[in-house]
């Protein structure tokens, strides 16, 4: 897999994903400071391995992945973004 760095409005992802016809799975690091450059409306599987990111709703809810935990978002159900203050790693399935 190629590593390919991904720019947020601050800050920087970096990212391996391999494709199984229509799903995704990818690696991803954030790097402290990351802060992301849109709101995504796609469906999403994550898994935290390290570190924490900060997940926003378009309606303003807030909450955390911290170390061993998981979250999961529906397609077109809820806008979100995500951000960080610290490193965090992600498996994300999509």
């Amino acid at each position: 897999m190629v590593r390919t760095e991904y720019k947020g409005d601050a800050g920087s992802a970096f990212r391996c994903a391999q494709h199984f016809g229509n799903i995704r799975v990818r690696m991803v690091a954030y790097k402290a400071g990351y802060f992301a450059d849109h709101w995504c409306s796609k469906s999403h599987v994550l898994f935290c391995h390290g570190g924490k990111l900060h997940t926003e709703l378009a309606d303003g809810q807030t909450f955390k992945l911290t170390l061993g935990t998981s979250d999961q978002a529906a397609d077109n159900a809820e806008l979100h973004r995500s951000s960080n203050e610290m490193d965090a790693k992600l498996f994300i399935v999509d």
